[in-house]
């Protein structure tokens, strides 16, 4: 990053997360320029953003690319990044399979930058205490997690086999607070309703997906993709065999706001200025993608799969 005393951040994307990224970037100071892309033109003048021509130019012109593109777009921008020597905050899934994000991983490692996957539960005040709060119900037995959303607009959502699924899309979340909640992961086993016809899936659908951690404990995620209109809601119980054994977050609890995009972004800012790790790593990023992967394995198997 250059020692200029402004963080100057280019945005790739202007999908329906693209507001509460802007909106961090300036709460931090940012210059923040935006790729023209379709609706750029809008949260430029929304935000008061310069617009830029090209990916190469914005890449010229910033120390930092926000990626919050569609999935597959994730690995050649970043590679295009990495290569200009840019640090990257990359949107989940940091790519669509587990090789690609592995690839990006070490791109970025070989051109002495950071690449910071954007998993933002991680930085909601509620699941931050239930992390540190989880040696209070002793060992592990029982993480129960759900997520509901109205169906996303855009097209590539829908198509598995082109970097989008409910599974990969929404329940990455949940997928990563398994793992950071309750530790690796050692079988999995996946059912979607209803499943996929040539790799699209039509909503409302529903996932679930249980997880065998290496320390017995088990997870039990569902995810839905529902009619227009549903409220977004996140809950998840924690029970343990100790004496206080049950801990349970519900965003429904929680003031909804962009805070959480903020802290986010904060933390991998300082985590570049201290060379510190962020609270969610690259290769926490890459372990969510594998389970994905590891989920759709199973759906295709129709059986558990090991991990």
């Amino acid at each position: 990053m250059e020692n200029t005393g402004v963080l100057r951040v280019g945005i790739v994307g202007a999908g329906g997360i693209a507001p509460p990224h802007i909106e961090g970037w300036l709460t931090l100071g940012a210059d923040v320029s935006i790729l023209r892309r379709t609706d750029a033109d809008l949260l430029a003048a929304q935000h008061g953003l310069r617009i830029v021509d090209g990916l190469d130019a914005l890449i010229d012109r910033v120390d930092v690319v926000d990626i919050i593109s569609p999935t597959p777009t994730h690995p050649d921008v970043a590679r295009a990044a990495f290569t200009s020597g840019r640090h990257v905050v990359c949107e989940k899934p940091l790519a669509t399979t587990a090789s690609d994000a592995r690839e990006m991983i070490d791109a970025a490692r070989a051109a002495g930058v950071r690449l910071f996957p954007a998993h933002v539960v991680r930085y909601f005040e509620g699941y931050r205490m239930l992390h540190e709060r989880i040696p209070e119900v002793g060992t592990l037995t029982e993480l129960t997690f759900r997520r509901t959303v109205a169906a996303p607009d855009a097209a590539w959502f829908y198509a598995e086999d082109a970097g989008g699924g409910l599974i990969r899309d929404l329940m990455i979340h949940d997928l990563d607070q398994a793992l950071w909640l309750a530790g690796s992961v050692v079988e999995v086993s996946a059912t979607q309703d209803p499943p996929a016809v040539g790799g699209q899936v039509t909503p409302p659908v529903s996932a679930h997906v249980t997880l065998t951690h290496a320390n017995g404990a088990m997870s039990h995620l569902r995810a839905d993709w529902l009619e227009p209109g549903t409220p977004f809601r996140s809950q998840v119980e924690v029970a343990g065999a100790g004496a206080d054994g049950i801990l349970r977050f519900d965003t429904d609890a929680e003031p909804e706001d962009d805070a959480p995009y903020r802290a986010q972004l904060a933390d991998f800012v300082e985590a570049i200025r201290t060379g510190r790790d962020a609270r969610v790593t690259p290769e926490d990023g890459l372990a969510a993608v594998a389970l994905v992967d590891a989920a759709y394995a199973s759906l295709a198997a129709r059986r558990p799969v090991t991990f």
